[in-house]
């Protein structure tokens, strides 16, 4: 049976755009170096959490990845595609003969996981080769790339803190914070890959997931085993398929077939409220009340409007089953009951829940969220503006800073000459032009024709984007002042 590479190749001569394979003509004469960077110019998050770029580098970067046969695929693609030969086989086969297939590129990037204030650079490249001056920017589509983990990891973690900060105001302790926002976005994204790729990023910030192939991308790419849990799920089909008038022995079967640990029922197939109220916690109240030493149930309301709904049912609930106070003074229902709102939960959303349930009084720590489209789709380059140029160059053996300043848009100005990254009084800073001292520099150099020499494992990735709220609360525990 014929096996297919993902987006139909797995050539990196042909993992560009079309006009790049003619810039091999277009440098000034005696070009030898070209120098580039990636950044976040703005965008809506202040800062954004480095990620993705190890798994770029493993997945097209690694060992020989220029071959014979790459080139006359190649060659044949891009006679055809311009209808003139304008490909570069000198260079790629240059390429295979003097360095194996191995890329002649240097690359320097932050720490994966570290979380940098947007118009800082983040990457650098270079060629090693002053023959390969065009591979540079080649390059660039695939490492632009990196906006999409880049940007997923930065809203994933945004929604962290927000989460976190209700908790802080309104639980006892951020115990459940790592669970507190579950990627449900499998479906909704692109392709395996993308999903893959972005839900690995959400786990940078959380613990819980639906989206497997978020696992193997952390597995495979970040050495981690296991970087997400998840727990037995009803779907609508599950429950609808017992028919309207079955639905209460639909959720008593979800409760004898999971009778430990936890497990989450969609509840607003019908009418939400009854099924709170009637089902729940009239008919199979005996039944949930058992679980208190061994498991939790989770009621999934799943339309409507999120903040009133949520309080609403957590309103009905609290009657049925009781609750007690916490020592912040807000109401928790029994440990055995919680809700998970997976409908609607986007960073601006999650504000307006959290806030409506301190409003009547209720902790954070009752509700965790589900979140699909908004957290792995509703988002593009231009989220964080992210943006690849070049900033120098080496000519007739002559350096030369290289920058960009269009009078219609100065927003889009770009940095100049050899760029490092410092940290200064406590701030990252951006030295252009050579300035930097390279004692100071947080760039590290990751990959060296065609080697990888940072091996980032998510444990440190995870610690890096660790929110300023836990690290600090964890400061305080180590200093007994908690």
């Amino acid at each position: 049976m014929a096996s297919y590479p993902a987006g139909g190749s797995e050539n990196i001569l042909l993992i560009t755009d079309s006009y790049k394979v003619t810039h091999h003509k277009q440098y000034p004469p005696n070009t030898t170096v070209i120098y580039s960077y990636f950044e976040s110019r703005g965008g809506k998050f202040p800062e954004t959490v480095f990620f993705g770029l190890q798994y770029i580098i493993k997945r097209w970067l690694l060992g020989p990845v220029v071959t014979q046969e790459k080139i006359e695929e190649a060659k044949a693609v891009y006679q055809a595609h311009f209808g003139q030969d304008l490909f570069h086989e000198e260079g790629w086969t240059y390429i295979l003969k003097e360095h194996g297939g191995h890329l002649p590129l240097r690359i320097r990037a932050v720490p994966e996981g570290c979380v940098i204030p947007y118009k800082n650079v983040l990457v650098t490249v270079e060629n090693t080769d002053p023959k390969c001056f065009w591979l540079t920017n080649y390059l660039e589509t695939l490492l632009v790339q990196l906006w999409y983990p880049m940007t997923v990891a930065t809203n994933s973690r945004a929604q962290k803190e927000v989460i976190a900060k209700y908790l802080h105001e309104t639980a006892d302790n951020l115990q459940g914070l790592p669970f507190k926002l579950h990627d449900f976005g499998f479906r909704g994204s692109t392709s395996v890959e993308s999903a893959g790729i972005g839900g690995c990023a959400h786990l940078v910030n959380f613990m819980g997931t639906d989206t497997i192939a978020g696992l193997s991308v952390a597995r495979v790419y970040y050495g981690c085993p296991n970087a997400g849990f998840s727990i037995p799920a009803a779907e609508h089909s599950t429950i609808t398929s017992w028919g309207k008038e079955g639905e209460c022995d639909a959720f008593r079967n979800m409760l004898n077939q999971f009778p430990k640990g936890l497990v989450a029922c969609v509840s607003d197939s019908y009418d939400v409220y009854k099924a709170c109220e009637k089902y729940w916690g009239e008919e199979l109240k005996g039944l949930i009340e058992q679980r208190a030493d061994e498991g939790t149930l989770v009621v999934r309301p799943d339309s409507g409007d999120p903040p009133e709904v949520v309080v609403k049912v957590l309103e009905i609930l609290g009657k049925q089953f009781g609750t007690s106070t916490n020592t912040k003074g807000y109401k928790m229902l029994p440990s055995y009951i919680r809700v998970i709102q997976g409908d609607g939960i986007s960073y601006e959303t999650l504000g307006e829940i959290l806030e409506n349930m301190k409003r009547h009084k209720w902790s954070a720590d009752n509700l965790a969220f589900g979140s699909g489209g908004a957290l792995l789709q509703r988002l593009d380059r231009d989220t964080q503006k992210c943006a690849f140029k070049c900033s120098y160059a080496l000519i007739n053996g002559k350096e030369v800073s290289v920058f960009k300043q269009p009078v219609t848009d100065l927003g889009k100005k770009s940095k100049k000459g050899r760029l490092s990254l410092e940290v200064h009084d406590g701030k990252y800073v951006t030295k252009e032009e050579g300035q930097g001292d390279p004692k100071k520099d947080v760039l590290v150099t990751v990959f060296e024709n065609g080697k990888l020499l940072k091996d980032y494992n998510f444990d440190e990735i995870r610690k890096n984007a660790e929110i300023n709220l836990v690290k600090k609360l964890n400061s305080a525990k180590g200093d007994g002042k908690q």
